[in-house]
């Protein structure tokens, strides 16, 4: 954790309504790695060890209060009347604050902690400026408000819709972040009018207050943009996705994982590889899944919420789900679904097999086409298969039940008692066996054809 020279409060504006997203959910839950994009900036708020967060809410406050639970205070702001009405709002959840307040969106998640820091060491300067903005130079400014500086002094805030020519021309902009000190911020929010093309209150208007005064502000500069980029609608939601799995597999790579398609394999915000992975293309990693060294993860292959140990192998076409864990040396093979089952060390299932909340022992083989009944409509249950055991293909294991140690299930068994350790259980109709029956039907349904052609 970073430690700041003051206390810190963090304000986060989530109260938009995202209108762009065509969302009933509310835009900062939309997920980037499949995480809430909230949760990204929070997650790096808390490595500055903040002495209090502040959400901003307003349309469907309910849904990000629902997620964030406890772990942050709150402030409405309803009606939107702009930035600077919004933190005004937080007025009452700082009372009593004494120290620095960071002021960021819920919308611009991939900010860095580092980040948040050099505004709060540039704020504490010998200059000591009242306000900290975080400026940007984006290959296209579009609309963006400038920040008119010299050095890192500002001079003038603007917003593009009431910017002149010259001052449009300026490269520098807003990212709308910024560090104020708690005892002039409000202050400075109290003068701030609605006198703009918008007619909102604006937050960037503090800094044109407090250099009219005569105390000066300045500004840190991102060398990154995409680290202060917002996300408005599902294009920038899949640009900001795109960012976000190249720096995940960039850092799988680093860290000894083989992608032989980079471009192809995607990650939780959550996944860990090991050294020495090996990850064919066109795998995609769900939320909670750990992967030990030298596991080899072949094409085609989804996993979630499983732990695969060192040399596992698995796919290609095959499927992990939540509760997956496959000791040393396991396999699973294609179009293998594995649910809330642990497969022991060096046990195998290498196709078109189902196991559900099952315990497979190690060095078990489970033949192909073999499922376990684990859910009866109403309740789960689970199938235990001993070390060693043999389960033929095509076998159904109806649970509850227990497969003992080295037992064998004949292939196209329905088993719905449990097998003693070393025996076989074989349960199939007798057979029928007719000879020359077939014979005798295939001429009569040809004669019968033949007839009905005349």
């Amino acid at each position: 954790m970073m430690e700041a020279e003051r206390p810190v409060a963090a304000v986060i504006l989530a109260a938009g309504k995202g209108t762009r997203m065509n969302s009933a959910k509310h835009k900062v839950l939309h997920e980037i790695g499949g995480k809430p994009m909230i949760a990204h900036l929070l997650d790096e708020v808390a490595r500055i060890g903040p002495a209090r967060s502040v959400v901003v809410v307003g349309e469907a406050r309910e849904q990000v209060q629902a997620f964030l639970g406890d772990c942050v205070a709150y402030a409405v702001q309803e009606p939107q009347l702009g930035t600077g009405h919004a933190v005004m709002q937080a007025k009452g959840a700082l009372d009593g604050f004494v120290g620095d307040v960071l002021i960021m969106y819920g919308d611009v998640p991939f900010v860095r902690a580092e980040t948040m820091m050099a505004m709060l060491k540039r704020l504490h300067a010998e200059d000591a400026p009242a306000a900290v903005v975080l400026g940007f130079k984006p290959w296209d400014a579009r609309q963006y408000g400038r920040v008119l500086a010299t050095g890192d002094r500002i001079v003038k805030m603007v917003e593009f819709k009431d910017a002149s020519d010259e001052e449009r021309a300026c490269p520098l902009c807003n990212s709308g972040l910024m560090a104020v000190r708690s005892d002039v911020l409000f202050t400075l929010l109290e003068k701030v009018g609605n006198a703009n093309a918008q007619g909102e209150y604006y937050l960037p208007d503090i800094v044109n207050i407090a250099i009219a005064a005569d105390v000066p502000c300045a500004v840190v500069v991102t060398s990154d943009p995409d680290e202060v980029a917002g996300i408005n609608s599902r294009a920038e939601l899949a640009d900001a996705e795109m960012r976000f799995q190249q720096a995940m597999r960039a850092k799988a790579m680093a860290k000894g994982a083989t992608l032989i398609a980079p471009e192809t394999v995607f990650f939780s915000h959550d996944t860990v590889l090991g050294a020495d992975v090996l990850v064919e293309p066109h795998v995609v990693f769900g939320k909670g899944v750990t992967v030990a060294d030298n596991v080899r993860i072949r094409a085609f292959s989804h996993l979630e919420g499983a732990t695969l140990a060192p040399g596992v192998e698995i796919g290609p076409y095959a499927r992990l789900r939540p509760g997956a864990v496959l000791e040393k040396g396991a396999k699973v093979g294609n179009f293998v679904e594995v649910k809330n089952a642990t497969m022991g060390e060096g046990a195998k299932a290498n196709h078109l097999t189902y196991l559900g909340d099952a315990t497979v022992g190690a060095g078990a083989n489970i033949g192909a086409g073999t499922i376990t009944c684990n859910y009866d409509g109403y309740f789960k249950h689970r199938t235990v298969i001993g070390q060693g055991a043999f389960i033929g293909s095509n076998s159904a294991l109806i649970a509850p039940v227990t497969i003992g140690r080295d037992a064998i299930v004949a292939a196209g068994s329905a088993v719905s008692r449990d097998v003693a350790d070393g025996e076989l259980r074989m349960v199939r109709a007798e057979q029928l066996v007719k000879p020359g029956w077939a014979d005798r039907f295939h001429d009569a349904m040809k004669k019968k054809k033949e007839g009905l052609k005349k």
